[in-house]
C-alpha cells in the first residue's frame, strides 16, 4: 500500500499517466481523467482519509475528502510523479476559486491596451503590501478620534502624551513614499532598497532643512495651505516641498529608476555591478528625482487634487453619487488605486479628504450584500455560504476589506451586483443631500460641501468616528447596507437551480442527522409527529408528453438526485402548467424554471429543458411572478420548443421534489404518455 493519502489516492485513480488535470473545490478532488474505467472506486471509497468517490460524466471523477481538501491536493500536487500535471482550484459547488475569480474579473480589463494594463498593476503591486500597516494606522487614528469625542483623552496636541500617540500612526503617512518606492522599485524588478534609499533622501532633515536657508526663496499656496521654494543647487535651481505622504514622486521615481538601473546592469560588468550600479543610480537618479521628478509629482498630484475639489465644490451631488456607483466595476478590475492615491494626496496637500465618504458608501452597500447573503445561509442550512459569508462580512465591517465579500460571493453570483448597485445609488444620494445641507467645516475654516476626513481610513466600523459631520456619514453608510441588505433577503441572489441545490444539499443532511440520532435509539420529536400523518401527496405532469426516468435525461445532476427524485417529461405541447398549487418561490427571469412550495409542505421544481438558461429568456413567455400563489393547472410559461432545438439544446423538461428525504417514499411513474395535469409523482408521508 502507497505511503500516503496522496499516493494512494493517485494508485487508486490509475496512476499519473491517468490524470489529464486535477483541481479541488472546498471539499473535493475533481479529476479529469483519460480513461475512468481505470478508477479503483471501492478502493478509494474505503480508503482512510476519503469520505466518498463519485464518478461523473465522461472521464471525470471526483474524491470527496472534506475541509483538508487543500493540502490533500498540495501533497497531490507534489508527488515527484505528478510534475507536469496541470491544477487549480474551485469553490465547493463546481465554481473557481477565489484567486481564479478575481484573474477573471481583472481580466476584463486586459489585452486591449498593453501599457494600461502594466500601469494598473504597477499601482496596485506598490500599495498592496502596505494595505496592512495602513489599516492599523486608520484603526489607531479611529480609535483616538473616538475617545476625545466621548471626552475619554483631551484633544491636546502639546502633551507628550498625545506627541506619542500621534507618532505611532504619523510615522506609517510621513514615511509612505519610501513605502510607496520600495514596493515600486520592487515591482520594477529593481533593488528595492536602492529605490527606499533615494526617496528617504528627500525626506532628510538636510534636504528638508533647505526651506530655510537664507538663499531659499518661499511662496505660500493659499488655496492648498502649503510652501513652495526654491533653492538654489550649484547655480542650479531646486524647486522645494514637503515629500511626506506624496505618492506620485515615488512612483514616478522607481520608473526612472528601473530603466537606469538595467540599463547600467547591461554595461557594467558584473563583477562590480554590486558597488557600482547603486552608486551611479544613487547619484544619477537622485539628482534626477530632486531636480525635476519630485516638483513634476508634486505638479501632478496637487492638480489632480485642486481639479476633484473643484468638482466636489461645484458639483458635489454629481460627485457623492457616481463614486459609489463607480467602486464596483473599479475594485475587481484593479483600477480602484489611482484614487486611492489620490485620497492620500488630498491629506498632503489639502488638509482632508472628500473621496473616502462617498467610498465608504459603497464598502458598506457591498458589506449589506454579504449580510444578506449570510442571513439566507442560516436560513437555509448552507454551512460552506455561512462560513464564508461570515468571514467576508467581518472582514468588511471590522476591517473595511471588500475583497473577501467580493471575491468569496458576489463575482460568483450575478444577481448580487443589481441588489447592491441599488444600495450604492441611494446611499450616494443620501449622502449628497445631506453633505450639501450639512457642509463640513475643515480645521483651516474652509466650508466643505460632503463628508471629509484627515485621515486615509479604510471605510469599516471602526473608522466611522475619523470622519468630519460624522452623523451624516453613519446615516448615509446605514442606509445604502440596509438597502443591500433588504434586496437580497427579500429576491435572493441565486437562480433557481442554485437555490435548490442547496435546500436539497441541507435536506439530505438533516436526513443523514436524523437517522445517526435513530441508529441510537432516539426517536426526534419532528420524525414522531410527522409519523402522525399518513397523506398521499400527487404531483401532476406539469406538461403534456412522455415520461422518462431522470436517469434518462441525460443531465447527470438530475440523475444523481441531489436535486431530489422525479421525472423528465419529453414535451408535446409548448404550455408548461404548475404541477401543484402552492406559492411561487422562484421564477427564473429566462423563464426556464419554477419552484413551487405547496401548503403541505411540498417542494417541487420545474425546469423546462437542459441549460436552457444559456437562451436568456428567448422563445419563453413567462406568466406568473415569484410569490404568487398559483393553482395545479395554472399557466406559467409557454415555450417555443422549436426555438430550443435550433438553439441545440434538450426540450425535456424534469420535475423533482426538492425536499425527498422528507418523505417516506417518493414514486415516480415513468413509461407512460400523459397530458398536463394527470399524476406523474406520488408522494407518502
Amino acid at each position: 500500500m502507497a505511503d500516503s493519502l496522496a499516493s494512494q489516492i493517485i494508485t487508486a485513480i490509475g496512476g499519473p499517466e491517468n490524470v489529464r488535470s486535477l483541481t479541488h473545490c472546498a471539499t473535493r478532488l475533481r479529476f479529469e481523467l483519460v480513461d475512468a474505467s481505470k478508477v479503483d472506486q471501492n478502493s478509494l471509497e474505503h480508503m482512510q482519509g476519503v469520505l466518498g468517490a463519485v464518478p461523473q460524466s465522461g472521464d471525470r471523477f471526483q474524491v470527496v475528502i472534506g475541509g483538508g481538501v487543500a493540502t490533500v491536493y498540495e501533497n497531490i500536487m507534489h508527488l515527484p510523479e505528478m510534475a507536469g500535471v496541470g491544477g487549480a482550484s474551485a469553490s465547493d459547488d463546481g465554481q473557481k476559486s477565489n484567486a481564479d475569480v478575481k484573474a477573471e474579473a481583472r481580466s476584463k480589463a486586459r489585452g486591449k491596451v498593453a501599457w494600461l494594463d502594466s500601469f494598473f498593476e504597477y499601482l496596485s503591486d506598490s500599495f498592496r503590501p502596505i494595505l496592512g500597516v495602513l489599516l492599523g494606522a486608520s484603526i489607531i487614528i479611529a480609535l483616538v478620534n473616538l475617545l476625545i469625542s466621548l471626552n475619554v483623552i483631551p484633544n491636546d496636541e502639546v502633551s507628550a502624551g498625545w506627541v506619542f500617540v500621534k507618532a505611532i500612526w504619523k510615522g506609517v503617512f510621513y514615511f509612505l513614499p519610501i513605502m510607496v518606492a520600495y514596493n515600486a522599485s520592487k515591482k520594477l524588478k529593481v533593488d528595492p532598497w536602492l529605490g527606499g534609499a533615494i526617496m528617504a533622501m528627500l525626506m532628510t532633515p538636510q534636504f528638508t532643512g533647505l526651506m530655510d536657508a537664507k538663499t531659499t526663496t518661499c511662496v505660500e499656496n493659499a488655496a492648498l495651505g502649503t510652501k513652495s521654494c526654491m533653492a538654489n543647487i550649484f547655480g542650479l535651481p531646486m524647486a522645494l516641498s514637503d515629500y511626506s505622504g506624496n505618492v506620485f514622486v515615488p512612483l514616478l521615481m522607481a520608473a526612472v529608476l528601473a530603466l537606469v538601473y538595467h540599463g547600467l546592469k547591461r554595461i557594467i560588468p558584473e563583477s562590480v555591478q554590486l558597488v557600482f550600479v547603486p552608486f551611479f543610480c544613487m547619484i544619477i537618479v537622485g539628482a534626477l528625482t530632486a531636480f525635476i521628478i519630485g516638483p513634476i509629482g508634486v505638479w501632478v498630484g496637487n492638480g489632480l487634487g485642486v481639479g476633484l475639489a473643484w468638482m466636489n465644490t461645484h458639483a458635489p451631488f454629481i460627485f457623492a453619487i457616481i463614486i459609489p456607483m463607480l467602486y464596483p466595476f473599479l475594485v475587481p478590475l484593479g483600477l480602484h488605486w489611482p484614487l486611492n492615491a489620490l485620497m492620500l494626496m488630498n491629506i498632503q496637500t489639502l488638509g482632508y479628504d472628500f473621496i473616502q465618504g462617498p467610498m465608504g458608501v459603497w464598502n458598506f452597500a457591498c458589506f449589506g450584500a454579504t449580510a444578506g447573503v449570510l442571513f439566507l445561509a442560516v436560513r437555509d442550512k448552507d454551512k460552506d455560504m455561512r462560513q464564508t459569508a461570515l468571514g467576508a462580512l467581518a472582514a468588511g465591517l471590522l476591517g473595511g476589506v471588500s475583497e473577501p465579500s467580493l471575491y468569496g460571493i458576489h463575482l460568483r453570483y450575478k444577481l448580487i451586483y443589481k441588489r447592491m448597485l441599488v444600495g450604492c445609488g441611494l446611499g450616494g444620494v443620501v449622502i449628497a443631500i445631506l453633505g450639501w445641507l450639512f457642509p463640513s467645516v475643515t480645521a483651516a475654516g474652509q466650508t466643505v460641501h460632503g463628508v471629509t476626513t484627515t485621515a486615509f481610513a479604510f471605510t469599516s466600523l471602526l473608522t466611522i468616528p475619523v470622519f468630519n459631520q460624522m452623523w451624516v456619514y453613519a446615516v448615509s453608510i446605514a442606509v445604502s447596507f440596509l438597502t443591500s441588505f433588504l434586496l437580497i433577503i427579500t429576491f435572493d441572489y441565486r437562480t433557481p437551480e442554485q437555490k435548490a441545490e442547496v435546500l436539497a444539499r441541507a435536506a439530505a443532511n438533516q436526513k443523514t442527522a436524523v437517522s445517526s440520532v435513530e441508529a441510537k435509539g432516539v426517536a426526534p420529536a419532528a420524525a414522531t409527529a410527522t409519523a402522525t400523518v399518513a397523506a398521499t401527496t400527487v404531483v401532476n405532469a406539469p406538461v403534456a408528453g412522455h415520461v422518462i426516468s431522470l436517469d434518462e435525461t441525460g443531465d447527470p445532476v438530475f440523475a444523481s438526485r441531489a436535486l431530489g427524485e422525479g421525472v423528465g417529461i419529453q414535451p408535446a405541447d409548448s404550455t408548461v402548467v404548475a404541477p401543484v398549487s402552492g406559492v411561487l418561490q422562484t421564477v427564473a427571469e429566462t423563464g426556464h424554471a419554477f419552484g413551487i412550495k405547496t401548503d403541505d409542505g411540498v417542494e417541487v421544481l420545474v425546469h423546462v429543458g437542459i441549460d436552457t438558461v444559456k437562451m436568456n429568456g428567448e422563445g419563453f413567455d413567462v406568466k406568473v411572478k415569484a410569490n404568487e400563489h398559483v393553482n395545479a393547472g395554472d399557466n406559467l410559461v409557454v415555450v417555443d420548443f422549436d426555438k430550443v432545438k435550433e438553439a441545440g439544446y434538450s426540450t425535456t423538461t424534469l420535475m423533482t421534489v426538492l425536499n425527498t428525504v422528507a418523505f417516506a417514499s417518493v414514486t415516480p411513474k415513468t413509461g407512460v404518455d400523459v397530458k398536463a395535469g394527470e399524476s406523474v409523482i406520488d408522494i407518502q408521508r
